[in-house]
């Protein structure tokens, strides 16, 4: 016979309040396993893992009791506190359980199942512990069907959970996409956590005439929906606004880490390359130099360091700028490692000097690959716009297994690429244990050179310019010379290349002209107001931005007239950048200073540049008057060279004069003015008057 029931109703307000708390329950508890998952000590994660049981229980439980809440029997109701807060902790107890299994590195059907069915009870335990705590006399009813369709719910409900719980959180957080799927994740598990709860509760059936023993003792209806409202979602809010801040640091933390990861490798990186060219630097190689000795000592082999310079670098560097000139450096490098093994290593010492560390066989695989480095840099480069043209001097050691002493290489290298330079450049050499000696010679003289300026060693020869006709001394020519105070009186060939190498060109430059205006201030102040006095200018002067302020500036601090300078430069200097030895030369001569092409008839002049110059005399090469007398092809080169000259209206200078006889053939041929040690050796200025005849003084 069956009892009638009590009819219960409920608070459409309240299911949809239930609703929503078990969907934001959802959403938290979603974060929270990926909090515990990228906790980095086991410390958080306990911490997360706590938390997150907190919030999850409290969130589930709550849905819970306000879906209770929601329902109403004819009679007071009331629910116990003990029983209730029973129910609160099963929650919690299942929540943990729940964060701690997706927390784990893997997730497969042997962990899914059980973990749902045990989280799928403690979800059951909740709901009806929580409807015990009602109270009811006589007891509730329940319809075993709905009870098992519950507890099938809430197994399906928590393996759904675990298993998007898990999924999501090894998915990259922060993205649109990954957000998008946990509302929906949510939205699943919110419904299918409260189609469980309403379907315990149609599972109850109340017997008319049932009390609610509660209702007297226990929390009543009234405020309490709104108070658990309030504070779960605060739980909840409070649980989701920690972890997307954690989330947050974390991924600034993150972002920071990999900036300073980056910026770490960046600085190894610069460490042991060079900025420029991306190639191995000096700190580089030298730990390839001792790997490479190790190797060659364990298995008796042999390998090569071959030190290349760039010849004719300095002069575009100066010419161009630092611009072009490391653009240039840049080209020549990827030309060289184009061309040398994966295993060879390649580094920049600095400023245009490389070194390579080759592994060979014997000398002549050396020797192969420095010729094949020659010829391959000897070809053009297009850089910014331009051709330039540069080669490379080559010196080459060899370190064999048997060899003990491997710390000396580079300078060997080094050493034999300046014979390289001094055998003609654009080649290769090997090392000679001579050259150590020269290369000791070199360095000391070097370190003296840099000297001499401040200890006054060097000085200033002068030699006479004669007229043809008159044979009258009509200026002289400046030429420096170096006092060394172990080697005597040195020739600028012994020391000239020395300070370009350096850059001491510059300095030394600006004392030769500065001394030799305040000399021929001097001489003008005397009477001789006829004579000019030329000083050379070496490629590098001549492309310094300073030069036109520099001669400026001198010409006044001594009150010297500038046609009274005259400024010698190579051929091949004019004529290596044409149009702007054309700009420069233009605004010395437009300053009044006269521009003499030296050395002329030994580069390759084009007669179109050669007459825009604004150059008042041709200087003939000695080399074509040492073997006047007896080469008529010198002396046909020196009669067109003569006829060129009156054609541009310049005046003809012939030097290295050494015997009456080039004296007279010069004359026949027409040059305007003579040079050389026939007609005066170079001489310091207190004696050079002592010396002028007064019949050759203009």
């Amino acid at each position: 016979m069956r009892h009638p029931m009590l009819h219960g109703t409920y608070n459409a307000g309240l299911v949809l309040a239930s609703l929503l708390v078990a969907m934001f329950a959802s959403y938290v508890s979603l974060d929270m396993a990926g909090r515990i998952a990228a906790a980095h000590t086991r410390a958080v994660q306990r911490a997360w893992l706590a938390g997150g049981a907190i919030a999850m229980g409290i969130g589930i439980w709550s849905m819970h009791f306000i879906g209770m809440l929601a329902f109403r029997l004819p009679i007071p109701m009331g629910y116990n506190p003990w029983i209730t807060f029973v129910s609160l902790l099963i929650a919690i107890a299942s929540s943990a359980f729940a964060l701690w299994r997706v927390s784990q590195a893997t997730l497969g059907p042997a962990r899914l199942i059980p973990g749902a069915l045990l989280m799928g009870a403690g979800v059951c335990g909740m709901h009806y512990t929580g409807m015990a705590a009602m109270r009811m006399q006589p007891g509730i009813q329940y319809v075993p069907s709905l009870v098992a369709l519950s507890v099938v719910i809430a197994v399906l409900a928590s393996g759904a959970a675990l298993w998007l719980s898990f999924h999501l959180r090894q998915m990259p957080r922060g993205s649109r996409r990954v957000r998008l799927l946990s509302y929906a994740a949510a939205i699943v598990m919110g419904c299918a956590i409260a189609g469980m709860h309403y379907t315990g509760m149609a599972a109850a059936r109340f017997p008319v005439g049932s009390q609610c023993l509660a209702a007297q003792s226990g929390m009543t209806h009234g405020w309490l929906a709104a108070l658990i409202i309030l504070f779960s979602l605060a739980v909840l809010t409070i649980a989701l606004i920690i972890s997307v801040l954690d989330l947050r640091l974390e991924l600034r933390t993150a972002v920071l880490a990999t900036s300073l990861a980056d910026a770490n490798e960046e600085l190894q990186f610069l460490a042991l390359h060079d900025a420029l060219t991306k190639l191995p630097n000096r700190a580089l190689f030298e730990d390839r130099l001792r790997q490479e000795v190790e190797i060659a000592r364990r298995e008796q082999t042999a390998f090569a360091v071959l030190f290349l310079d760039l010849d004719g670098f300095k002069q575009i560097n100066d010419a161009y700028g630092h611009h072009v000139g490391d653009l240039l450096l840049v080209e020549a490098a990827g030309r060289i490692c184009a061309s040398v093994r994966a295993r060879d290593t390649l580094a920049r010492l600095g400023g245009d000097e490389f070194v390579l560390l080759a592994a060979i066989k014997e000398p002549s695989e050396a020797a192969n690959l420095a010729d094949k480095l020659v010829s391959l840099l000897q070809n053009p480069f297009h850089v910014a716009e331009l051709d330039l043209q540069i080669s490379v001097s080559i010196g080459i050691a060899i370190f064999h297994g048997r060899d003990r002493d491997a710390r000396d290489l580079v300078k060997h290298a080094d050493a034999a690429m300046y014979h390289a330079k001094a055998l003609g450049r654009s080649g290769y050499c090997f090392f000679e244990a001579s050259m150590a000696e020269d290369a000791q010679n070199q360095l000391k003289l070097l370190q003296d050179l840099r000297l001499a300026l401040s200890r006054e060693e060097l000085a200033l020869y002068y030699q006479p310019k004669v007229e043809t006709a008159s044979r009258a001394v009509i200026g002289v020519e400046a030429l420096v010379r170096w006092n060394h105070p172990e080697r005597g009186l040195l020739t600028p060939d012994l020391f000239i290349p020395l300070a370009e190498k350096t850059g001491l060109i510059f300095q030394i430059g600006s004392w030769v002209l500065n001394e030799a205006c305040r000399q021929m201030s001097l001489w003008r102040a005397a009477g001789h107001t006829g004579w000019t006095i030329s000083v050379n200018l070496s490629a590098m002067q001549f492309n310094h931005p300073a030069l036109i302020q520099m001669v400026r500036e001198t010409l006044e601090a001594h009150a010297l007239s500038p046609y009274c300078l005259m400024l010698e430069i190579t051929e091949t200097t004019a004529m290596h950048n044409a149009d702007n030895s054309l700009a420069i030369l233009q605004q010395l001569s437009d300053m009044g200073v006269r521009i003499s092409i030296d050395d002329f008839g030994t580069g390759y002049s084009s007669l179109l540049y050669l007459k825009r110059l604004p150059a008042s005399e041709l200087k003939i090469d000695r080399g074509f008057v040492q073997d006047l007398a007896t080469n008529s092809d010198d002396a046909a080169i020196i009669a067109s060279i003569v006829a060129l000259g009156r054609t541009l209206n310049l005046k003809v200078v012939a030097e290295g004069v050494e015997t009456p006889e080039q004296q007279d053939y010069l004359a026949q041929l027409g040059c305007n003015s003579l040079q050389g040690y026939l007609l005066g050796r170079p001489l310091p200025g207190e004696e050079f008057l002592a010396s002028v005849s007064p019949s050759l003084s203009a």
